[in-house]
């Protein structure tokens, strides 16, 4: 094990404590992380975090090159539904999760996934869902791009808020770090992604569809490695957790719906908005699921079952919209006079 001690572990070394242990791993503790596991498994842990930082960066920077500083133009011009859906998104989404957690007795793994999903903000394929629902677009990426910049204070403040009674009491969350992190993989790559766009626009398209590429190789690289370290346990997930994260990817969308349709609101944003609230930054929580359980064994259900949270999540956000995008779709062809876009 002498040569495999002299190697530097590749997650972060900030000394915090998580259950009451430090992430400045021994070499006796990486090596108790691998024990018993397929050498792919065993890989995978080695590498995760490393792994799922460079898929969010990668996400990221996908969509900073097909940004343009013109695309922020909703928050002037549709300030109305600019504002309905930044309060949907960072404040009504945590307060429903809130509700939640309190009167559903979840297993914690499960809260703490469903609590780091209504942390973080949307996510930046909701941009692509919004244009092929006949959505408005330009208000879906103002709200992407303004909810990622504030998510550098807002995730660890809503999550430190939601996960409280399912942790221990020692527990203390790496806000500092957290935010650090969203800086480095959400506004660094952003801010790279739209520098190029402005400077080498023929080739920004090109590079965007190739990072996209990267992050999916990266996710299905998540997917796999997770599986093969044993850490989506279907069994140990359930019917009872996956209908309740079903019921959550409900509640969220109705969230923006009722919303914006309260707010009379067009339907181009209620569509816009209600792909926001659903569709996570699932990407950016991975990520902090990481950060959050970094000394944790590999084997540890907590963090399992709020990875497995994650990607159902993922998963069912994405058939839960395609109604909407439908319906979106049929209203710009058929028409609607009370669906049409207001001057407002």
């Amino acid at each position: 094990m002498s040569g495999e001690c002299s190697r530097l572990s590749v997650a972060p070394l900030w000394n915090l404590r998580l259950f009451g242990q430090s992430t400045r791993w021994s070499c006796q503790q990486r090596h108790t992380r691998t024990v018993g596991l397929s050498p792919v498994g065993a890989l995978y842990v080695e590498y995760e975090y490393a792994i799922t930082f460079a898929q969010l960066m990668m996400a990221m920077f996908a969509m900073g090159a097909t940004l343009h500083m013109r695309d922020f133009r909703a928050v002037i011009v549709l300030p109305r539904s600019f504002l309905v859906g930044l309060g949907a998104q960072m404040v009504l989404v945590p307060i429903v999760a809130y509700v939640l957690l309190q009167v559903v007795d979840l297993d914690p793994g499960v809260a703490i996934g469903l609590a780091i999903i209504a942390a973080v903000p949307g996510g930046t394929v909701s941009n692509v869902f919004t244009y092929a629902g006949k959505g408005d677009v330009a208000l879906s990426i103002a709200l992407t791009a303004v909810t990622s910049l504030a998510c550098v204070v807002t995730v660890p403040f809503v999550l430190e808020w939601l996960v409280g009674a399912y942790v221990a009491p020692d527990f203390s969350l790496p806000r500092g770090r957290i935010a650090l992190e969203i800086v480095v993989t959400l506004l660094v790559p952003l801010a790279i992604g739209m520098a190029v766009l402005r400077r080498w626009p023929e080739r920004a398209a090109r590079l965007s569809q190739l990072a996209l590429a990267v992050t999916a190789v990266l996710i299905g690289v998540i997917v796999v490695g997770s599986a093969a370290s044993g850490r989506l346990d279907v069994e140990a997930m359930g019917f009872a957790n996956l209908a309740v994260v079903t019921v959550v990817v409900l509640l969220l969308a109705g969230v923006g719906m009722v919303t914006t349709i309260s707010a009379r609101r067009p339907w181009p944003d209620v569509v816009a908005v209600t792909i926001e609230t659903t569709v996570r930054n699932t990407n950016l929580g991975l990520l902090v699921r990481t950060s959050m359980f970094t000394a944790v064994a590999a084997a540890d259900p907590v963090a399992d079952l709020a990875l497995f949270t994650l990607l159902a999540y993922a998963a069912i956000s994405f058939a839960a919209v395609v109604p909407l995008i439908v319906a979106g779709r049929r209203v710009a062809i058929l028409g609607s006079p009370r669906l049409r876009r207001s001057a407002t």
